[in-house]
C-alpha cells in the first residue's frame, strides 16, 4: 500500500471518532435550545415550543458537527485527555446553568405575553410535555441525520475500492446530496400535488352538490343572473347570501335602507381573468350597481373567502346603500395560492379593478358611486398590486382599506419606509396623515396633523401580526420593529438571536390564524369599524354610532354583524 493511501487511510480513522455522539456538539445544541424558549410575537403552547426546542437542537447539533468535521480534515490541533475533559466539563456546567434558568423563565415569559393577549395562562406540567416533545423530536432529526452519515460512509468506501480516497469523499458526498435531493423534491412535489387534487376534488364536490339557487332575482345565482350559481363554489355562495339586508339594517340604525348588493364571481365562471372580469361587471350592470352611492372592488383570500367581520359593518354604516364585487382565482389555502398561484391572484385582481374602474371612470362625476377597494391578507397584496400609481392619478379611486397585508408586499414596503422616523414601525406616521393612515387594535386612524385629502387609504395591521411583520432578514439582523419599545401586545423579553429568531417567527406565522381576535392574524369586525369610517366617512354617523355598531357586531372573529 502506498505512503499516500496510508496517511489518508489514517486520516479517515482520525475522522471516526465523529461518527460517534458529540457532547461538545449537544451543549451547542442546548444553546439554541436554550435561545428558542424566549418569546416571540405568538405565545407558544407546550406541545409546539418541544418541536421548536427539539429542531433547533437538531440544527445546533448539526452546525457543531459540521465545524468539527472541517476541523478535523484541516488537521487542526485539538484537545486531549484530561485538558479535553475539564473543557467539557466546564461547558457542560455553564450550559446547563443557562438552559436551566431559561427553562425556568420560559413559563414567565409565556404567561406574560398570554396575559397580554387575553389567553390561558400554562402551567408547570405544560414544561414536561415540552421537554418530551423536545427529546422526540431531536431524536428523529438525529436519527435521519445518522442514516445519512451511514449512507455517506457505504458510498464512500464502495468508492475506495475503484478510486482514490480523496475523490472518493468528494463524489461521495455529491452522491448523497444528489439521493436528498430527489427524495425531498419528490416529496414536496407529491405533497404540493395531493393538496392541488384535494383542493380542486372538494371545489368540484361542491359544484356537484350545490344548495338549490336563491329564488330572489338581486342575488347573483339567482334567475336571470349571469353568474352560474353552481359555478361559484362555496365562499362566493356564502358570501351573496350571507350578511344584513335592508330590514336588519333598519332595525339598527332606524333609518329607511337598501338590501346590499354582493357579487361574487367563482374560477369556475370563466377561463380568463378578464372574462370573470367583465361577467363581474354585467353583473353589478344588472343589479343597478352603480346607482349606489358606495362601490367596493373586494380581493379574497386564497381560497375566495371574504371576511365577514369587514364587510358586514360597512353595508350597516351605510344604510345598505352600496355594492361590493368579488373575484376568486383560487381553490387552494393561501400559502398554497402565494406560492403556486401568485400570478393568478395578482392577474385576476388587476382585471376586476381594470374592467370595473374603467367603466366607473365613464359615469359623470356626480352621478356615480365612490370608489373603494379592499382586501385582507392575501386579498391586500393582490388589490395593492392591482391598484397600481398610474390608477391612482388618473381619475383616483375614493380610498382603500388593506387589512394584514403581507410582508412581500411592495406597495406596503414603499409606503412604511416613507414613515416619520420618530414613528413606530408597527402603527406608522406618514407625513401629515392626509393620504395614508395605520390603525390596529389601539388605533383607529383617526390621530392625524391633517384632516384627509380627496382620497384616504388606512393599513389595519396588528403589533402582533408575523404574517405583516416577518423579517426575512432575521436570519442576520433584528427587524426594525425590534429595535424599538415592545408594543402593547408584546413581549418585554423578546430579543434578537441569529438563525433561532428566524426559526420562530417562521413558526409566529404558522400560529398567527389561531391567536386571539385582535391579536396575530385573526382580524375581526370591531377593529375594522372604525377604520371603514375613516375611509368611507357615512353621512351622519357619530362616535356613538360607531360604539353601538361595535356592540351589534361582537360576535367574534370571522363572524359578520347579521344578528344581535
Amino acid at each position: 500500500m502506498s505512503p499516500r493511501r496510508v496517511d489518508s487511510e489514517r486520516k479517515a480513522m482520525r475522522m471516526t471518532r465523529l461518527r460517534l455522539f458529540s457532547i461538545p456538539a449537544l451543549l451547542v445544541g442546548l444553546v439554541f435550545f436554550a435561545a428558542s424558549l424566549t418569546p416571540s410575537m405568538i405565545p407558544r403552547g407546550p406541545l409546539i415550543q418541544g418541536v421548536l426546542g427539539g429542531l433547533v437542537t437538531a440544527l445546533g447539533y448539526l452546525a457543531a458537527r459540521i465545524v468539527a468535521l472541517i476541523w478535523y480534515a484541516a488537521d487542526m490541533p485539538v484537545l486531549t485527555g484530561k485538558a479535553a475533559r475539564w473543557a467539557v466539563i466546564l461547558c457542560s456546567v455553564a450550559v446547563l446553568v443557562l438552559f436551566g434558568w431559561t427553562l425556568m423563565s420560559s413559563m414567565g415569559w409565556q404567561n406574560d405575553l398570554r396575559a397580554k393577549m387575553g389567553m390561558k395562562l400554562s402551567d408547570e406540567r405544560g414544561l414536561l410535555v415540552m421537554l418530551l416533545a423536545a427529546a422526540v423530536t431531536f431524536a428523529l432529526a438525529f436519527a435521519i441525520g445518522a442514516a445519512v452519515a451511514w449512507l455517506f460512509r457505504r458510498l464512500r468506501s464502495w468508492f475506495y475500492r475503484i478510486m482514490p480516497p480523496r475523490r472518493a469523499n468528494v463524489l461521495g458526498v455529491i452522491a448523497v446530496a444528489l439521493i436528498l435531493f430527489v427524495i425531498t423534491r419528490d416529496g414536496i412535489l407529491d405533497r404540493v400535488v395531493t393538496g392541488l387534487d384535494e383542493g380542486y376534488a372538494a371545489a368540484q364536490e361542491l359544484f356537484d352538490t350545490a344548495p338549490p339557487p336563491p329564488a330572489q332575482a338581486g342575488v347573483p345565482g339567482g334567475p336571470e343572473s349571469l353568474i352560474d350559481w353552481g359555478a361559484m363554489g362555496q365562499p362566493g355562495r356564502e358570501f351573496v347570501t350571507s350578511g344584513p339586508d335592508a330590514q336588519a339594517i333598519a332595525a339598527f340604525t332606524g333609518r329607511p335602507a337598501l338590501d346590499p348588493i354582493r357579487v361574487y364571481v367563482g374560477r369556475a365562471d370563466g377561463d380568463t381573468a378578464h372574462e370573470r372580469a367583465r361577467l363581474a361587471l354585467a353583473e353589478l350592470q344588472r343589479l343597478g350597481a352603480f346607482d349606489r352611492e358606495v362601490l367596493v372592488v373586494a380581493s379574497p383570500t386564497g381560497t375566495g373567502w371574504l371576511d365577514p367581520g369587514s364587510h358586514d359593518p360597512l353595508e350597516y354604516m351605510h344604510d345598505g346603500d352600496i355594492a361590493t364585487v368579488a373575484a376568486q382565482y383560487s381553490y387552494l389555502q393561501s400559502p398554497l395560492a402565494l406560492i403556486l398561484e401568485t400570478t393568478t391572484g395578482l392577474d385576476t385582481a388587476t382585471a376586476l379593478l381594470e374592467v370595473v374602474h374603467d367603466y366607473w371612470k365613464t359615469l359623470p362625476p356626480d352621478d356615480r358611486p365612490r370608489f373603494y377597494v379592499h382586501g385582507l391578507s392575501l386579498g391586500a397584496w393582490s388589490s395593492m398590486y392591482a391598484t397600481n400609481l398610474f390608477r391612482l392619478v388618473n381619475d383616483p379611486i375614493d380610498g382603500a382599506l388593506w387589512a394584514g397585508p403581507p410582508f412581500p408586499s411592495n406597495f406596503w414596503n414603499y409606503v412604511q419606509n416613507a414613515r416619520d422616523p420618530d414613528s413606530p414601525w408597527v402603527l406608522p406616521r406618514i407625513g401629515d396623515g392626509s393620504l395614508v393612515r395605520y390603525a390596529s387594535h389601539v388605533a383607529d386612524a383617526s390621530d392625524a396633523a391633517a384632516d384627509w385629502g380627496d382620497m384616504r387609504i388606512v393599513f389595519l395591521q396588528y403589533s402582533s401580526d408575523p404574517i405583516v411583520f416577518y423579517d426575512p432578514y432575521s436570519l442576520w439582523r433584528a427587524p426594525p420593529w425590534m429595535n424599538e419599545p415592545p408594543a402593547e401586545d408584546a413581549s418585554s423579553h423578546m430579543s434578537f438571536m441569529p438563525i433561532v429568531t428566524q426559526f420562530q417567527l417562521a413558526l409566529d406565522m404558522a400560529l398567527s390564524f389561531g391567536a386571539p381576535p385582535g391579536h396575530g392574524h385573526a382580524y375581526y369586525a370591531q377593529d375594522y369599524i372604525a377604520p371603514w369610517v375613516q375611509v368611507t366617512a357615512p353621512a351622519d354617523w357619530t362616535d356613538a354610532d360607531t360604539e353601538r355598531l361595535k356592540a351589534h357586531c361582537d360576535n367574534g372573529f370571522q363572524m359578520g354583524c347579521t344578528n344581535d
